[in-house]
């Protein structure tokens, strides 16, 4: 944490008291994984446009560079189009030698997990067979489905999966709202089958961090007694707008997997957004990798979904490491002319800019102070003369937003000129 030192020092070091790390969450002892679902359950947003196939393989591509450990390509038993389209990637993988690990989504019924096996055996490689079924009471009534189908659907689906050399995954929906009583049998059931991972999905985003939290130490100390080789997984959804929260507060409880998709894209208003969480595991120090490629990720994703990203959304919005305010953007200023980039990113920012390949950027409008100004014409290479610094200043007073730099191009030149 550090130290804050009085007076002007030289050393970085206690320029920042860190008040998460005093009592906040630490670190966990296990490696953490993450499971992009953008190419699946991210394209159930009913606004986005499904990606074309060279989209999605650019897509696929920077997930690699990310370092990202697995990716939910399709649910080909949806039809032949999404089925073509997981094949495609599956084969990409093995041309490319790509390390990503790949799944498909499923029922826990036999038609929907045979495309997959049959992709995996064209291909030549595993993929792993995400199948699910709901699990809350409030979704068996609706359903009409007593515990009994519930457990004969698992058991077939999960032994249909090893009889077809396929990794399985059961994903219980709706876990946060399900009786823990249902989950115990339906968890034994499968990981008893054979199942290598279970998924804790917060289908509607009911969860809070503690329930969350909750939920996840529960499974934890179940799978320790059934079989601690088998992976927690963790699903959550925006509803409430606390899936990043949660995840996190999932990871501490033992969720060695987390699911999130680019941009937070899924269906109602989202998933966990992959990219934020990314974020802000790295600044928690719980991940240690080069994230620059982040800012592709999220443009390339929102271009071809047709998802724009909103202004203000943290970090990869336009207006995330911009200031055109006087007091703020004077202090950014102050530390770019001690030629200190390392501060400049941080002395008005909780995200350091560079460490995702960006920066900050100083912008002129009518809360601008004239530091605002003469920092924009240096670093557009115009002379600030006392003239040029006045006028530019007196017409942002007069503007009631933030100038472009086209504005202040054609605002430059027509004064200098």
């Amino acid at each position: 944490r550090g130290l804050y030192n009085e007076g002007v020092t030289d050393s970085r070091e206690g320029l920042i008291y860190d008040w998460n790390t005093v009592d906040g969450a630490r670190k966990p002892p296990f490696r953490i994984e993450f499971d992009d679902e953008t190419l699946r359950d991210g394209l159930q947003s009913p606004s986005v446009t499904n990606p074309t196939i060279d989209e999605k393989l650019r897509i696929f591509h920077l997930m690699e560079r990310l370092g990202i450990d697995a990716c939910d390509i399709a649910l080909p038993g949806a039809g032949p189009h999404a089925a073509a389209h997981a094949e495609r990637l599956a084969r990409e993988k093995v041309a490319a030698k790509m390390k990503i690990q790949i799944s498909c989504a499923a029922r826990t019924v036999k038609t929907d997990i045979e495309p997959i096996a049959e992709i995996s055996q064209k291909v030549g490689i595993p993929i792993v067979a995400d199948v699910f079924i709901g699990s809350s009471p409030i979704r068996q009534y609706v359903e009409g489905w007593d515990l009994g189908t519930m457990v004969r659907h698992t058991r077939e689906a999960v032994d249909f999966c090893r009889a077809n050399n396929l990794p399985c995954m059961y994903v219980t929906e709706d876990t946060t709202r399900a009786d823990p009583k249902a989950l115990e049998i339906l968890y034994s059931e499968a990981i008893g089958h054979g199942a290598s991972m279970i998924c804790l999905c917060d289908t509607v985003g009911h969860a809070t961090p503690e329930g969350a939290r909750s939920l996840v130490s529960w499974a934890k100390r179940l799978v320790d007694r059934l079989n601690p080789e088998v992976k927690i997984n963790w699903h959550g959804h925006s509803d409430r707008n606390l899936a990043i929260p949660n995840t996190i507060a999932a990871i501490e409880a033992g969720a060695q997997r987390v699911h999130a998709t680019a941009l937070g894209i899924g269906e109602r208003v989202g998933n966990t957004a992959m990219d934020l969480l990314l974020v802000n595991l790295k600044l928690l120090g719980w991940i240690d990798r080069d994230l620059r490629a982040l800012p592709e990720y999220v443009r390339e994703v929102s271009r071809a979904c047709k998802v724009p990203v909103p202004r203000n959304y943290p970090v990869f919005g336009e207006d995330a490491f911009e200031t055109g305010t006087g007091v703020h953007a004077a202090a950014v200023i102050k530390a770019f002319k001690k030629n200190d980039t390392w501060l400049a990113n941080r002395v008005y920012s909780g995200v350091p800019a560079d460490e995702f390949g960006l920066e900050q950027r100083i912008r002129v409008g009518p809360m601008s102070g004239r530091s605002n100004v003469v920092f924009w014409l240096e670093k557009n290479g115009y002379g600030a003369s006392d003239d040029l610094v006045t006028r530019l200043f007196n017409a942002a007073k007069k503007t009631n937003h933030v100038f472009s730099d086209e504005e202040l191009h054609a605002l430059a030149r027509g004064i200098v000129e």
